[in-house]
């Protein structure tokens, strides 16, 4: 199945909830960092070692922006989301396509059905899908969904790209409506205002990020990169920063005025396109 690599070819409560406790009970107020990661794809080993072996005293003062696609089991997102509130004070999140895959789900409903348990994970690991704000930065996270925007499907992608099988909607939803309805949520945070705001989301808000370098027969993915839709919510918040993820191509680029920044962790094999470290983004 096609997935976006450019160039190549135990108790759940308890878990979160220590680490929850821990974070807060040791929190030392300093210089705050903004680091940013998406993709990181701890299915495999390699990346959940690098997840696991993340700095316990490094990033305690610090905020992670977790731009999506962590996995598509609920137990190794939890285990995640688990490690990362132990590791940062503030951990931000949005999930990307591959966690509302259901196809290996024990027991599959639809994809905005795992969307809803997402939600209550996050929430009980202490992890934050709202609006952050302190002092002069805020940062508002944005969910999405790829429209066709940016191309039309090809026969080849229908047939390959695995969210055509992985996921499930309602029968009466398209892609479109897809989109939709997850923009939807991000309309009440499109009218914040700071000295400085970031926004994140895992889907291309704008085809233009692509580096040209990407050969031919590569972008016959554009489609299922993201949404113009997107990019109108941004131009209407008018960020300083963008953070997104999905392509596996880290980037960081100021088109009209905002960088836009990718900095995706990626398949093991991914060596060339991904820098597989966490991002420093901002400071405050």
């Amino acid at each position: 199945m096609v997935r976006a690599s450019w160039l190549q070819g135990p108790d759940r409560q308890g878990f979160c909830g220590s680490r929850v406790a821990a974070r807060a009970a040791t929190r030392v107020t300093t210089q705050m960092r903004i680091f940013a990661v998406s993709d990181l794809h701890i299915d495999y080993p390699g990346n959940k070692r690098w997840v696991a072996d993340l700095s316990g005293m490094d990033y305690r003062d610090d905020v992670l922006i977790l731009a999506g696609d962590v996995s598509d089991s609920i137990r190794l997102l939890e285990w995640c989301l688990g490690i990362v509130t132990a590791r940062f004070a503030h951990v931000l999140y949005v999930p990307g396509n591959h966690e509302l895959w259901v196809h290996r789900d024990e027991r599959p409903g639809t994809s905005l059905e795992k969307f809803q348990q997402i939600l209550k994970i996050v929430d009980a690991c202490g992890v934050s899908m709202r609006t952050f704000h302190r002092n002069r930065i805020s940062i508002v996270p944005l969910l999405g969904w790829y429209d066709y925007s940016f191309g039309t499907p090809s026969e080849e992608l229908l047939d390959a790209w695995m969210d055509y099988r992985a996921c499930r909607w309602p029968d009466d939803f398209s892609v479109s409506h897809v989109a939709e309805y997850f923009l939807k949520f991000n309309d009440a945070a499109l009218d914040v205002a700071n000295d400085t705001v970031i926004s994140f989301s895992h889907f291309l808000p704008r085809i233009d990020v692509m580096p040209a370098y990407i050969p031919s027969q590569k972008q016959m993915l554009y489609p299922v990169l993201g949404s113009a839709g997107l990019e109108a919510q941004i131009r209407r918040l008018r960020p300083a920063i963008h953070v997104y993820g999905h392509s596996h191509v880290n980037r960081s680029l100021t088109l009209d005025e905002v960088l836009y920044v990718n900095n995706a962790f990626g398949y093991p094999h991914e060596t060339g396109i991904t820098a597989k470290a966490l991002k420093c983004i901002c400071t405050d």
